[in-house]
């Protein structure tokens, strides 16, 4: 037994050696005799026989797992060409005596976007000419009339829809493969898209076997066509030679190993690998593991069961007994000491003095203590600067709150006024007045909205740029259209110089960042005016705002692009605050540059800075005037559905003083009463894509209105309206989700 003084420490006052000085007894020379002499009493143990079991139950969970990771990725691989399918099928939508070659133009450039693995898509007609060819790598070619009558692709679309070609390599590098689609009547034509499969590295990258396991997958001629590493992909490998390929195609189509085979991998190492099959396609997914890391675990297992072997039942009541009222006291201090640390209490520290390990695991907790208190001291420093940031944050947003509330009650207000104005007994210019001013005052407050809605679009990530190259003249004239007149009424000139420069953008994001730009020199420029232009230095091209207005001070420069910040808040010049914010969060989604150069009491100037590309002829356009698009559809009925009954009588209205026949209904449900009722076929149906319940536009359809012609929803989350032209269609619309409402939906 140890004695009590050893274990919990002679009095403080009594002068001992240092830990470093003491020599320490080994706790593997102390027991080392014994475990020698109980070693030799060990007889006979069921450890062989466990081991064999272990081996194989390890065998068994190696195919289940590998089985399992081969039947996903192929699972996935699957749904990766099903959804190919998909978004090819909506193509084919369109018969080429409805259509044109602009429409099935912009619906194969659609396409291209949305599928990166589309790298070509050919239209061809009814008689397998080609009319149309958008390709990622080549020119648009449009009527070129080439016969694809006996290609395998158009007869074998026409015959069964859907036709999968053979993977073939372009360049002898690239795997590709053409997937033909038919439309579901004859004059719908062939879509023919070449799908580049080195995209199946997204799929297959997905999954990881072990630490240095693979996973690839082959086509029916057995030629490699994905694997993690994509350089062996490009290399245009067959693995007709490797055994597991063999195995896998003498075992049959559609067969799943069922037993890990033990293989030789295409770098020479010995693996376990399994198998499964890719349908419809005749291709085979691989999963290998390496021997050695796959029986890791049970070499481990091997020697932990050795010594367990040589030990027995025997030892382990004899050591329990001998060791644990050695061994119980000083832990015993330690489980008290650790309770008092772990109780908030660190300047609690354990003394145990046995010459061993323990005393040095003694040590090793005081010295962890003592850091644990240090870290302790630190965390408090750092939960107060936490605080700190937080009530800053709280701050910011009950500013922002406020502002924000102040600036949106305004022309609320203002609108209450004025209709307020509108009841009395007003002459008729004194009513247009009013009208003119409630237009402007909702104006304002949509861009408002605008604004918030921006800022958050920017915050959850949604908005993704689509870069293409375009004039930016067009955008410098729209600007010219959509400031003239107010910046007419405030007495500024407004000067836009144009431009015959190509610039390479998103013109979406751009029109909005020049948006933002001339709306902010208009509203703070009170005398002068705005200039819009641009200049080019080098391969980029400089599109500068400048503006007469007060200038922006050089300490104040740095906070203008923050959100919330204004120089000098006015309730005549409105906004939250959050429009430069938003044009240096675009420029920087754009990787566009902006430079800002002000002067106090001479204006500022603001220059987005973006590269440039060749200017190239662009056809003029005519667009029609939304009269003469009306024109043709007076009389028609159309079907108004939304439960709100402000906007349901505002847009009722609306249609029936533009000439058409309307049926307003808050439900679906009452919009088909109403139609049996009048015995009419509706030609439009406009419906809140949202309705009260779970009801939504969407139902307009399974309600059984079935004879429109087309569909249009409005989304009041995303402020857009979603069109499904189903003239275009001959099956019952089935609605996916609302962002695609079908396969023919037009966004």
């Amino acid at each position: 037994m140890i004695p009590w003084r050893r274990i919990v420490g002679r009095p403080q006052n009594v002068t001992e050696a240092s830990p470093q000085s003491r020599p320490h007894r080994s706790l593997f020379r102390k027991y080392v005799g014994l475990f020698l002499a109980v070693i030799c009493i060990a007889l006979i143990s069921p450890g062989p026989l466990e081991l064999w079991f272990a081996y194989r139950q390890q065998q068994e969970l190696l195919l289940v797992r590998q089985r399992e990771l081969a039947v996903t990725a192929a699972g996935k691989l699957a749904e990766f060409i099903k959804e190919i399918e998909h978004q090819i099928e909506w193509t084919t939508q369109l018969s080429w005596p409805d259509g044109t070659l602009d429409d099935r133009r912009f619906d194969a450039q659609r396409l291209l976007r949305q599928v990166p693995a589309i790298a070509e898509v050919v239209e061809l007609d009814p008689d397998g000419r080609e009319q149309l060819r958008v390709s990622r790598f080549a020119s648009d070619v449009i009527g070129s009339n080439a016969d694809f009558s006996n290609d395998p692709r158009f007869t074998g679309a026409m015959a069964d829809k859907i036709y999968f070609g053979p993977a073939y390599f372009r360049f002898e590098s690239e795997p590709y493969m053409s997937v033909a689609r038919a439309g579901n009547r004859r004059e719908d034509g062939v879509t023919i898209a070449e799908v580049n499969l080195k995209f199946i590295w997204d799929v297959i990258s997905q999954f990881k076997v072990g630490i240095a396991g693979q996973i690839y997958v082959v086509d029916g001629r057995n030629r490699l066509i994905g694997h993690h590493d994509i350089g062996l992909v490009l290399r245009h490998l067959d693995l007709s030679d490797l055994d597991q390929v063999a195995r896998a195609r003498s075992a049959g189509a559609g067969s799943v190993s069922q037993e890990l085979l033990r293989v030789t991998d295409l770098h020479g190492r010995q693996v376990l690998a399994a198998y499964a099959p890719v349908a419809p396609r005749p291709w085979l997914v691989f999963v290998e593991m390496p021997i050695e890391e796959a029986y890791a675990p049970l070499y481990s297992l091997f020697a932990r069961d050795g010594v367990l072997l040589v030990v027995g039942v025997g030892l382990a009541i004899v050591v329990a007994l001998f060791f644990s009222r050695r061994m119980v006291m000083p832990i015993t201090a330690l489980r008290r000491t650790a309770a008092r640390v772990g109780s908030g209490d660190l300047k609690q520290r354990v003394s145990i003095k046995t010459g061993d390990e323990i005393e040095e695991l003694a040590d090793q907790f005081n010295r962890m203590t003592v850091q644990l208190q240090e870290m302790y001291a630190t965390l408090e420093q750092k939960v107060e600067q936490r605080t700190r940031e937080l009530e800053l944050a709280i701050a910011e947003k009950s500013r922002f709150i406020a502002a924000a509330s102040h600036d949106l009650r305004q022309p609320l207000h203002a609108l209450g006024l004025f209709i307020g104005r509108l009841r009395s007994d007003l002459d008729l210019p004194s009513r247009q007045k009013i009208t003119e001013r409630a237009a402007a005052t909702i104006a304002e407050m949509n861009e408002l909205f605008d604004a918030l809605l921006d800022s958050s679009k920017l915050d959850s990530g949604v908005i993704a740029p689509n870069v293409t190259e375009f004039p930016i003249a067009k955008l410098l004239s729209k600007m010219e259209n959509s400031f003239a007149e107010v910046a007419g009424e405030k007495g500024l000139s407004l000067r836009v110089v144009s431009s015959g420069a190509w610039v390479r953008s998103d013109p979406i994001l751009l029109e909005r960042i020049l948006l933002n730009l001339v709306s902010n020199a208009v509203r703070y420029t009170s005398h002068g005016g705005v200039v819009l232009g641009c200049r080019r230095r080098g391969g980029k091209l400089r599109i500068e705002v400048w503006d007469s207005g007060p200038g922006i001070p050089a300490d104040k420069r740095q906070y203008v692009f923050d959100e919330f910040y204004q120089l000098a808040r006015g309730h005549q010049q409105g906004g939250l605050g959050l429009g430069l914010a938003i044009v240096d969060r675009l420029c920087r989604l754009l990787d566009h540059s902006i430079d800002l150069r002000s002067t106090v009491g001479k204006g500022s100037c603001f220059a987005i800075i973006m590269p440039m590309v060749a200017a190239r002829h662009e056809p003029a356009q005519t667009v029609p005037s939304a009269r003469d698009m009306i024109a043709p559809l007076m009389g028609k009925t159309i079907v108004v559905i939304d439960d709100a009954p402000l906007v349901l009588q505002g847009t009722s209205g609306l249609l029936r003083s533009w000439g058409f026949a309307v049926i307003a209904a808050a439900t679906c449900d009452a919009a088909l009463a109403a139609l049996e009722e009048r015995r009419e076929r509706p030609d439009l149906i406009i419906a809140d894509y949202h309705l009260l319940g779970s009801e939504n536009g969407i139902e307009a359809e399974s309600a059984g209105l079935l004879t429109a012609r087309s569909l249009l929803f409005w989304s009041a989350q995303t402020r857009s309206l979603k069109l499904c032209a189903k003239a275009a269609c001959t099956t019952t619309l089935s609605c996916a989700s609302p962002s695609t409402p079908c396969g023919c939906a037009r966004s």
